[in-house]
């Protein structure tokens, strides 16, 4: 299974802002979609970071008062990882886990065209092991209910 396969059951929707909106304007962002990062985009729609709760929140302890004021660009994370299309969602899920990033946007010729999440692998790759379970107990089934030769 591809990124591209879950991209196509999920949907390729991804909330957006600009480096230069607020804390503030990301924080409603985040609550009104009921997500928990959005993608930093420059005005080419290209991925220049992302900012999650986890970032804000972190912020927030250092310096409770400024947070919401400051330009999304202070606290995102620059150094995105990205996958594309093509990419096996088994290595991504690896290497999601392994750098323990929880949301993967999705890139073609440098364009955002998707996110997906860490929870959307594992239910992926749940929902697939399901399909091959539900397989093998067709054709075990189908195998016990074959008359039977009988030997004479």
């Amino acid at each position: 299974m591809t990124v591209a396969s879950l991209l196509a059951r999920k949907g390729v929707k991804v909330i957006t802002i600009q480096p230069d909106q607020q804390i503030r304007q990301a924080l409603a962002l985040l609550a009104d979609h009921n997500i928990g990062a959005v993608v930093v985009v420059d005005t080419g729609a290209r991925p220049i970071g992302i900012l999650s709760e986890r970032d804000i929140v972190r912020a927030a302890v250092r310096d409770e008062r400024g947070v919401f004021d400051k330009p999304v660009s202070a606290l995102m994370t620059r150094n995105v990882i990205v996958g594309v299309p093509q990419d096996d969602l088994a290595s991504v899920g690896y290497t999601m886990t392994d750098k323990r990033i929880r949301h993967l946007p999705v890139v073609e010729q440098g364009r955002l065209v998707g996110i997906i999440s860490i929870g959307d692998v594992v239910k992926a790759q749940r929902d697939q092991y399901q399909g091959e379970v539900d397989t093998l107990q067709f054709q075990l089934i189908a195998e016990q209910d074959k008359p039977r030769a009988r030997a004479g």
